[in-house]
Parts: C-alpha cells; sequence; structure tokens
C-alpha cells in the first residue's frame, strides 16, 4: 500500500492537474476563471477540421456561446470538435494572456492537435495577448476575432473620464479590463505586441459590425456615443476592430451582440477553420464604402453626478440640429424623467433598457430622441426616491459636430473651434495601475491657445474637454473625452 500510495503521488506530480470541469451538459456554473469546458464531439468529425476554442469577451463567461446563442450547436451540426474557457470578466488582457496560455496548452493535450480559437470582444485581445507574450503561438492554427477592440473602445475612455466617477465606481465599471481597453492604454498594447517577433506566428482573421441594435437599447446608445468616431456595432467601432498585418474576412450588418451568433457569422469564417491554408488572394474581404472620417468630431455634452431628491440638469442645444438623444445612464432603474425644451414642451417618453455594451454593466439607459429640436435650453428633472448616480450623455446629430475637433502631438493638445471662439477648459483625471490617484487636475493653456498635459509621471491620464460657445447667435456646448497612456520613459500613446 506505502509503493502504491508513492507511486500515486509521483504520478500526480508528472501528470498536470487540468482544471477541466467536463461537458458543457453537464450544467455545471460557468465562470469560473480557468475552468473549461468541452462540447459533445459530432458522431462524424474530418481529420482536416481543427477543434474550435471560443473565448469570451468583457463581463461574460463561457455559456455565452451555447445560452441564447446557437454559435456552439451550428459548429456542432457542422463536424466540429468544440472547447469554452472562462476566463477573469473584469481583468486585463495580461493576466487573462497568461491564464489562457496555460489553458491552451492543456486544451492542446487533450485534442492532440492545434485549435483555431474564435475570441468575441476583448476576448480577442487575451487570445493574442496569450499568443504573443505568454508562448501559446504553438498550439493555435489560426485566430478568429469578433469586432475585438484592438486599439479599444471610447466608451471605456467614458467609463474612466470625470463625469462618470460617481456611476462607475457604485456599479464596479472601473475595473482592470475596462482599465486596459481605454484608447490611450490600448495604443500602449499595441506598440508592445505589433514590434514583438512572435506577432506573426498565428494568422489572425477579423469581423467588425455596424449595426447598433434596436432604437432604445443599449447598443443603440451604445452606437450613438461612437457614432462621431465611425462606423460601429455599439460597443466597438470598425476601425478599433481592424489590426494592418490581419486580413478582415467581413464586415456587416452585426450588432456587438449578433456578430458572435452561429447563424450570422459562423458560415463566413467556417473554412477558416480547416487545415488548408488560405492565400490573401483569396480572400473575400468587405470594406465599409461610407467615409470612416471624423474620428476627432464633437457630438456629445457629457454631465454626471449623484443626487437624492430631485436633480435638473442643462443642456444647451444649437441652431441647425437635426435630433438629439438625451440618455440618463443610472444605478436606478425606476427613475422618474422629464425633459423640458425651450418652448416648454414636456416629453417624458423614455425608453428604459439594462446596459448591454460591457462598459457600464449593470447600469440602467434612460435615453430618449427628439428630432428637429428648438434651439436653446433643454432642461432634465430626475427624481429618485434613493441616492443615485448618474451619468447624462447628450448626444448630437448636428452640422455643428465637425467645426470642433482635437489636435494632438507629442506636446500639447490644441482643440480646433473654426473660428467660433469657443471656451475650452481641459480637466484630467491621474491614474496609475488603474488606481486614481489625482482628480481633476486641470490643464495649463498656452499662449497659442494649446494645452499642456499635466506631468504626473507614468499612468493613464483621462482628458475631459469642455467647449462652450455660440453658433448662429444660440449657445452650445461640447464635451470631448480622450485618454492618454504615459510610460516610463515619458512616451505618450494616443
Amino acid at each position: 500500500m506505502r509503493k502504491l500510495f508513492v507511486l500515486f503521488v509521483m504520478f500526480s506530480l508528472v501528470v498536470p492537474s487540468f482544471s477541466h470541469a467536463g461537458s458543457i451538459k453537464d450544467n455545471l456554473a460557468p465562470g469560473n476563471p480557468g475552468v473549461w469546458y468541452l462540447g459533445e464531439t459530432p458522431s462524424s468529425v474530418a481529420d482536416s477540421k481543427h477543434p474550435i476554442l471560443f473565448v469570451h469577451g468583457l463581463n461574460s463567461a463561457s455559456n455565452t456561446w451555447w445560452e441564447n446563442n446557437n454559435m456552439y450547436s451550428t459548429a456542432y451540426q457542422n463536424g466540429y470538435e468544440t472547447s469554452f474557457v472562462d476566463l477573469y470578466p473584469t481583468k486585463s488582457m495580461w493576466d487573462n494572456g497568461s491564464l489562457l496560455s496555460q489553458k491552451i496548452q492543456e486544451i492542446y493535450q487533450h485534442f492532440g492537435e492545434k485549435v483555431v480559437v474564435v475570441a468575441h470582444s476583448k476576448g480577442g485581445i487575451d487570445t493574442q495577448s496569450a499568443l504573443v507574450h505568454y508562448g501559446a503561438d504553438p498550439y493555435v492554427e489560426r485566430l478568429i476575432t469578433l469586432s475585438s477592440p484592438h486599439y479599444g473602445s471610447q466608451l471605456a475612455d467614458l467609463a474612466y473620464s470625470g463625469g462618470a466617477g460617481w456611476l462607475a465606481t457604485i456599479i464596479g465599471s472601473q475595473n482592470d479590463a475596462t482599465y486596459s481597453l481605454q484608447t490611450g492604454y490600448m495604443n500602449y498594447f499595441r506598440s508592445q505586441t505589433d514590434s514583438h517577433p512572435n506577432v506573426n506566428n498565428t494568422p489572425i482573421y477579423t469581423f467588425g459590425g455596424t449595426k447598433w441594435g434596436s432604437f432604445g437599447s443599449a447598443l443603440y446608445w451604445g452606437g450613438l456615443y461612437l457614432w462621431p468616431y465611425g462606423s460601429n456595432d455599439g460597443a466597438v467601432t470598425v476601425k478599433n476592430s481592424r489590426l494592418p498585418y490581419a486580413t478582415e474576412l467581413a464586415v456587416g450588418d452585426w450588432n456587438h451582440t449578433t456578430i458572435k451568433e452561429g447563424s450570422t457569422t459562423f458560415p463566413l469564417f467556417k473554412s477558416y477553420l480547416n487545415e488548408n491554408q488560405y492565400s490573401l488572394a483569396s480572400l473575400q474581404t468587405t470594406s465599409l464604402e461610407e467615409k470612416e472620417a471624423g474620428e476627432e468630431a464633437a457630438g456629445q455634452y457629457v454631465v454626471g453626478g449623484q443626487y437624492q431628491g430631485q436633480r435638473t440638469e442643462d443642456v444647451q442645444v444649437e441652431v441647425g440640429a437635426n435630433s438629439v438623444t438625451f440618455d440618463w445612464i443610472s444605478d436606478q432603474k425606476n427613475t422618474a424623467l422629464k425633459l423640458i425644451g425651450p418652448n416648454n414642451q414636456t416629453h417624458t417618453a423614455f425608453q428604459t433598457n439594462q446596459d448591454e455594451t460591457g462598459y457600464f454593466d449593470g447600469a440602467y439607459h434612460h435615453s430618449i430622441t427628439i428630432d428637429n429640436p428648438a434651439a436653446g435650453q433643454w432642461s432634465i428633472e430626475a427624481t429618485s426616491g434613493s441616492e443615485e448616480r448618474y451619468l447624462l450623455n447628450t448626444t448630437f446629430d448636428s452640422p455643428l459636430n465637425n467645426l470642433v475637433q482635437v489636435a494632438l502631438d507629442e506636446k500639447n493638445i490644441k482643440v480646433k473651434d473654426n473660428n467660433l471662439k469657443a471656451k475650452t477648459t481641459m480637466t484630467f483625471e491621474y491614474y496609475k495601475n488603474g488606481k486614481l490617484k489625482q482628480g481633476k487636475v486641470t490643464a495649463a493653456k498656452q499662449s497659442n491657445g494649446s494645452f499642456t498635459p499635466p506631468n504626473l509621471g507614468e499612468g493613464m491620464y483621462n482628458m475631459t474637454i469642455q467647449v462652450e460657445g455660440k453658433y448662429n447667435k444660440e449657445k452650445f456646448e461640447r464635451t470631448i473625452i480622450k485618454t492618454m497612456y504615459v510610460d516610463a520613459q515619458g512616451n505618450r500613446y494616443y
């Protein structure tokens, strides 16, 4: 017995302990980081078909591929072996990349061959981190990303802005994952990744979406917020879903949820799950014919805070606006809201939906759109029986948007207002290692009108630029939110 015990101990030290929870039909609760699952084995699996590893995104879990989603069943019906992994839903690409690399090796050993990774949203960044920085590339044949924010998302910038602080803190949307998806930080990640010797070891194929979701939904609101930055799927712009060295397989009318459904995108990447490599000449890529410019256009006014009882926020709407959408993002579902226009007209038909973008997980969007709004002051009156944290984002469809732009260089930031003679202020929230170190630091304004960011050392600088002026003799207001990462050497990444 003693000899058997010694042999057992030696065996357990030699053979790795896989955190494999069995099949998805075992009804085990998903969401435990590091645990992976197997789909059922199809009755007939061709030798030419690689197994698929599905990787989830921000604030998600492995069951996103089989609950209210036919991606798993579609893969199974097409004869593919499948696996699914749970990562940390709110940690950075560094933490998830390290964990995922270990799991990929375990899954490779199970199947005895390389896998093709299909990753949704942030899962694509986590996977590239595992491939490039943590040694997983020998075990992966290809990576297919479904609306992954390879250059970040402006919604992550918003979550870390000064106006969102009250709300983001209480609902927990300021976490390592959202922090790492700010556009400034993602440009830093790209600098660490795109020049790495391993970056071209595994071919990458990308998808992007252009649909926002149904009117009034949270993804519709996300689409409106991202609209000045280009075509998007309600959470990620098409531009940011692309990589210069990857192959774009398609851009279609999917929102950030439907792009990961089997009936929509599986037929388009099915061929890339097989062993035969495709030459670039044979690829049928899709490009947008619409203009992708206007990245620096100013289309929002943003303000936030907390209150109990009643709160009124005023918004200036300029002459010539085609429409304006008011989105009251709150930690309360049953807030009573009333919108009052310049002529005392009252609107109460706000639509309420819970966040689907992932960047304000747990918050409620109360939104209303006014077409051809009267110029002047609009007011939102909010009433809540309990303490409420909120972020009011107002999105304008207006010719004015393109008249206010931001120019960035290595030293200064300048707001161009095309002779509107607007008053501009700029404040920064300074974070280091994900923690707020200094809030509302005012940038110094130079004699030429440009701003010099504060020099607080390595970390994230989330800048809020408030612009106020007159357009056709009526007041206007705009908020521009940008992010900048400064590394240990003082290099800036916008």
